[in-house]
C-alpha cells in the first residue's frame, strides 16, 4: 500500500480508531450502501510478528528505541503504547517530524537525536527500524549496537531484503533479531478476512510460499 495509505485514508467514508491515531489506511472494505471503511492493520501486524518469534516478550519491563517517523513509526508507536512499553525512544532524520509524533503520543515518547540513536540502544528492550534504510537500493542504517543488552530484541519493518544489515548484526551479536516478513503477513491477514471471510493462518508454510522464487 505504499505510498498510497494516506490517500486511501482520505477515500475513507468511515475511518476506524487504529487508522485515525496513525493517519494512515492499508485495509479498504465497502460497507452498506457502498460506504468506504478504512482500517490500518499495521500496529498489529507488528505486534503479532514480535509475538510469534518471542512468546514470551514482556512490552512492560524495558525501553524502546523506534527509528523513522513516518507512517510505519506512528503505527509501531501507537501499538507500543497500547501493549505498554514504560518509554519510546523515537529517533528520526529530520527531527521536527519526530517532535511530531511525540506531542501527538504524549509524554512517554521521547525524542532523540538521530547522530546520537546508537547511544539511545543501552537498555532497550527494543529496537525498531522503521525507515527504508537498510532496503534494497537504499543505503545501510547507520546504527551502532554495542551497547545493546543481552537479549534485546531487535527487528526491522523491511522485508527485502529478508535480512536487512541490521538484522545481521543483530544476530552476529546473540540478540534476538526479528525480520520484517511477519509484520507483512500479519497485517494483511485481518484484511484478507474481510475480503474473502476466512483468515489465513501465518505459519512458516505461508512464509515459504512468499519466499518462493
Amino acid at each position: 500500500t505504499i505510498p498510497h495509505k494516506e490517500l486511501a485514508l482520505s477515500l475513507a467514508d468511515v475511518v476506524s480508531d487504529r487508522a485515525a491515531l496513525v493517519g494512515a489506511a492499508n485495509t479498504l472494505t465497502f460497507g452498506e450502501g457502498g460506504r468506504i471503511h478504512a482500517d490500518n492493520t499495521d500496529g498489529y501486524g507488528f505486534i503479532a510478528n514480535i509475538a510469534d518469534h518471542v512468546p514470551d516478550w514482556n512490552p512492560k519491563e524495558a525501553p524502546a528505541l523506534v527509528l523513522g517517523a513516518g507512517g510505519a513509526a506512528r503505527a509501531v508507536v501507537a501499538a507500543l503504547l497500547e501493549k505498554g512499553v514504560p518509554e519510546i525512544r523515537l529517533a528520526n532524520r529530520t527531527e521536527a517530524r519526530a517532535r511530531a509524533l511525540r506531542d501527538l503520543f504524549g509524554a512517554r515518547v521521547k525524542v532523540v537525536d538521530w547522530i546520537r540513536a546508537s547511544d539511545a540502544v543501552e537498555d532497550a528492550g527494543l529496537v525498531v527500524n522503521t525507515t527504508s534504510l537498510g532496503m534494497e537500493g537504499r543505503p545501510a542504517l547507520k546504527l551502532s549496537l554495542d551497547r545493546l543488552s543481552p537479549g534485546a530484541i531487535v527487528t526491522d519493518v523491511v522485508y527485502t531484503p529478508l535480512k536487512t544489515p541490521l538484522i545481521e548484526e543483530a544476530a552476529r551479536r546473540g540478540a534476538i533479531a526479528v525480520d520484517g516478513l511477519g509484520m507483512l503477513l500479519h497485517q494483511a491477514a485481518p484484511g484478507f478476512e474481510r475480503w474473502f471471510d476466512k483468515r489465513p493462518e501465518v505459519d512458516d508454510d505461508l512464509r515459504r510460499a512468499v519466499l518462493a522464487p
